[in-house]
């Protein structure tokens, strides 16, 4: 095989402008959202939480989510001005494209909070841009996109800084689970398309980059999206210093055409693949691997027996064979039928053929998940061995 017979480049689709998404007659386009409220919430007069409060009752969220979200915007307006001496270190959470995740304490509120630390080499006007654009991440307070703390510039980086969830992002959960239960993809997914929908409707963003590592749990079950391109300025400011040997981006921005928010969609079905059955699905398992993956498991042990590692592709080797061969499926005889056709509606090379947001949220998968009791909370303390919180704690 060519390794790069389309002459695809590094970052397919990621240094065009942010692509248009037709907001609702009710919803605000980034820029009114952006030119409405350019300075930063905390240190506003209490009007301004009191006005995102009575927003709040506008958005789809049961009381125990409205309640969480209000408690988060009160301990925002506390918290003040941020800047690089008010954290304290406690330790690293991750790293990925362009940037590293920190746990931090906050020092006069104790809050713990995650911050992001992105290094770019541009100039100053760029990086006073790209704290502006962020600041929309303000308006984003749903239950299921992680709360936007601030944004500032120091010392060369960006440093964005988000809530903690406790649990991580579900790539290191995988990787701690092996696979992830259909039950528990439901109720993520339920989640996921809930979020994807408030970002599109009420804000007009699309977000470009879901995968695994952007979607967050906490030990009280909650789920939220992460890392979403609401700065156009730091998307094409990050591009230059794309690095990866995986990619969730779809057939029609890899090949650098027109993509809209139907590139997501691709991005969430290949990424149930991977989590229902525990690999990266792109070269597809053999038959010995998914042996190996769902055969019966040694006595007392939760894991699988050894699985082989998938072989390992080039990155344009990758890239051209998710826009030249058969999108990736569900194993059968393994999963529900509704599991089956909510991926397979996910994974339509062609965008147009591909189900809509809309369509997903109705989707029989999706009803099922919804009517179901599932203990995510239980199940991600399990996993990561975490103890529960208190009932009372709405962190």
């Amino acid at each position: 095989m060519s390794k790069n017979k389309l002459n695809l480049t590094l970052p397919p689709g990621s240094i065009e402008p942010a692509p248009v998404v037709t907001p609702t007659s009710t919803a605000p386009s980034i820029v009114e959202t952006t030119n409405t409220h350019t300075n930063t919430l905390v240190g506003k007069s209490k009007t301004s939480i009191e006005a995102l409060t009575e927003r709040l009752e506008e958005i789809e969220m049961d009381d125990t989510q409205r309640k969480r979200i209000q408690v988060f915007l009160c301990q925002k307006e506390k918290v003040g001005e941020l800047s690089v001496d008010d954290f304290e270190k406690l330790g690293e959470l991750g790293a990925g494209n362009g940037g590293v995740v920190l746990k931090v304490r906050h020092k006069s509120s104790k809050l713990i909070m995650a911050l992001k630390l992105i290094h770019l080499e541009v100039k100053p006007a760029i990086k006073k841009q790209i704290i502006r654009e962020l600041k929309v991440l303000h308006e984003c307070n749903f239950a299921h996109i992680v709360g936007f703390y601030g944004a500032f510039y120091s010392d060369g980086e960006i440093s964005i800084c988000m809530e903690y969830m406790d649990a991580g992002s579900l790539d290191l959960i995988l990787k701690k689970a092996g696979r992830i239960p259909e039950d528990i993809l439901g109720t993520i997914t339920t989640a996921v398309l809930k979020g994807l929908s408030y970002l599109r409707d009420k804000h007009a963003i699309m977000h470009r980059d879901v995968k695994p590592s952007n979607i967050l749990v906490n030990s009280s079950g909650e789920i939220k999206i992460c890392d979403f391109g609401v700065s156009g300025q730091l998307i094409d400011s990050m591009a230059n210093s794309f690095v990866g040997t995986r990619s969730y981006m779809s057939p029609e921005r890899l090949q650098g055409t027109h993509y809209s928010v139907q590139s997501d969609i691709w991005s969430l079905g290949l990424s149930l693949v991977e989590m229902a059955v525990g690999v990266y699905p792109i070269p597809p398992p053999d038959a010995k691997t998914l042996a190996a993956i769902f055969g019966p498991r040694p006595e007392g042990s939760d894991s699988p027996s050894h699985v082989p590692t998938p072989r390992s592709m080039a990155i344009f080797e990758l890239l051209d064979y998710i826009v030249n061969e058969q999108p990736p499926k569900l194993p059968s005889g393994i999963f529900s039928d509704e599991f089956k056709d909510f991926v397979d509606r996910c994974l339509k090379k062609n965008p147009e053929e591909r189900a809509d947001l809309k369509t997903l949220m109705n989707h029989d998968w999706i009803k099922k998940a919804e009517s179901s009791n599932v203990d995510i909370a239980g199940w991600v303390c399990k996993t990561m061995d975490l103890k529960p919180p208190n009932t009372n704690n709405t962190t």
